[in-house]
């Protein structure tokens, strides 16, 4: 009942005219850039991450929440119109959805896509408002060396089971640690891999590195790979939905929505894996199996909803836990830490009246975007043949200025190169970026729990292990990267079905 007061409240906080103003904006916005060919919600939200620096902290949240739920929604349309999925978990979209479009059936597939977010967005967010709290109250009575059990249960599933190689994201998740050691040592004050650079001593500023490798190395790395010609945009065409369609699509997104959360809400689930899980299910359960593969309409709307429903599942372990398992939950809590916020257990203790408008915002967002989608297509159209060489050279532009708005400092400007480079790299040579920046923002706080831990333990290694709540995280842990293996096995097989 405390719940639904507190949500009562955040509708009343969010529902102010400023509030709804930059709900639209953060809607738009991700919706914009989400369209652009290439461009993923994590790229999206580190991109646009910069320009929130301006605004109060619960301003800028509810503009952040609108730009990652719409950066959500604007994959489907390049996928269905360019058949360019922005990220693995847009190639099932598509597959059915692109299909639809060349057979004159884009609206219908746009429709669906939208439709079936909102649904599955809305009902994913119900979840994270009855379950969010209750995980918080339980999460409040951890002890340091709990929260060493949760983040290596994070650091070990996001860097063994993101990406087509443990060993890569493990370099990756190393990388990433390395980078979070840099700077002053807060026990000893000791500067650590600083190289003699003032600006450094303070560490390297998550953000930095949070463009660097998605905005710079992603830019760099499509740049690379860079046809030269128009872009071909399939008209929108067909009816949007009728009778027969909204016959076809309802199950689909509520069967997408029940297996997309609950895979969100577990580490390294991701929404890749509920996808191709949801587009198996439609398709063992269709009776037009024949059509998959030709555009079936029941392939876009049950992987869609699993899409977004996963989407907000991983906010579940963000909010409660502060834990990020996805790239884009990563660029999150960077959102959180930049006005001085910690995700976690005493998030809704000390910062309740503006989580809960944060949560009361997705809902209204999700409406937002909604509106927003089914009408305005022909506008996205028109984003999507925006010249690929002047969006890269944008994205670039953007980024610097974004990064260097930060601290003001031509350093990090450099270090935004350096990092851009290195993404690009990581990317050609397939080594998973999500580890690296969870790594980079979990590093720090696993060390801090480590020493604490063995502070109170005085020095006793067998404290990390001996607590209850760790000793079930491992084995969790344990259970975890064996239905993982699973998950990863039958999305694998319905792949070479597809």
């Amino acid at each position: 009942m405390d719940s639904i007061t507190m949500l009562l409240e955040g509708f009343a906080t969010a529902a102010q005219p400023e509030y709804l103003l930059y709900a639209l904006l953060g809607v738009t916005l991700g919706t914009a850039v989400g369209v652009l060919p290439g461009i993923g919600p994590a790229m999206t939200v580190a991109l646009l991450l910069p320009l929130t620096y301006t605004l109060e902290p619960t301003a800028a949240l509810i503009i952040f929440a609108g730009i990652y739920y719409g950066g959500m929604y604007g994959g489907s349309t390049t996928s269905i119109l360019l058949n360019t999925p922005g990220e693995s978990a847009s190639i099932v979209t598509a597959l059915e959805g692109n299909k639809m479009a060349k057979a004159g059936r884009g609206a219908a597939a746009l429709a669906t896509a939208a439709i079936g977010s909102f649904v599955a967005g809305t009902i994913a967010t119900v979840l994270l408002t009855l379950l969010a709290p209750v995980i918080a109250d339980l999460a409040v009575q951890l002890g340091p060396a709990d929260y060493v059990a949760l983040m290596v249960v994070a650091f070990t599933t996001v860097a063994a089971l993101l990406g087509s190689s443990p060993v890569r994201g493990l370099a990756s998740l190393g990388l990433g640690l390395f980078i979070g050691l840099v700077g002053t040592d807060t026990l000893t004050g000791q500067q650590r891999f600083t190289l003699g650079v003032a600006t450094m001593s303070d560490g390297i500023d998550v953000v930095v590195v949070a463009v660097g490798v998605f905005a710079v190395g992603e830019a760099l790395y499509v740049a690379s790979r860079l046809r030269h010609g128009p872009i071909e945009v399939i008209p929108v065409g067909g009816k949007w939905m009728t009778r027969g369609f909204w016959a076809r699509s309802w199950k689909p997104w509520l069967r997408g929505t029940f297996i997309g959360f609950p895979i969100g809400t577990v580490p390294a689930g991701g929404a890749d894996v509920s996808t191709f899980l949801s587009y198996a299910a439609e398709k063992k359960l269709s009776k037009r199996p024949e059509e998959f593969g030709k555009g079936a309409i029941e392939g876009v709307a049950g992987p869609e909803a699993a899409n977004n429903a996963a989407a907000a599942g991983v906010l579940v372990p963000l909010l409660t836990l502060g834990l990020p398992t996805t790239a884009t939950a990563a660029v999150i809590v960077a959102a959180f830490q930049s006005y001085g916020i910690q995700p976690g257990p005493l998030l809704f203790t000390n910062n309740g009246p503006m989580v809960w408008a944060l949560i009361a915002s997705l809902y209204i967002g999700n409406v937002m975007l909604l509106v927003l989608n089914l009408p305005l297509v022909k506008i996205w159209v028109k984003v999507l043949q925006i010249p690929r060489p002047y969006l890269y050279a944008g994205i670039l532009l953007f980024a610097a200025l974004g990064t260097y708005a930060v601290n003001f400092v031509v350093d990090d400007l450099i270090v935004l190169l350096v990092i851009g480079v290195i993404g690009f790299f990581m990317r050609r040579h397939g080594y998973p970026v999500a580890p690296l920046v969870v790594g980079l923002i979990l590093g720090p706080m696993a060390e801090e729990q480590v020493r604490r831990t063995l502070q109170i333990s005085e020095g006793k290694l067998s404290a990390l292990v001996t607590s209850p709540f760790a000793a079930v995280a491992y084995s969790i842990l344990v259970v975890l990267l064996v239905v993982a293996v699973v998950l990863r096995l039958r999305r694998k097989k319905s792949e070479v079905t597809v």
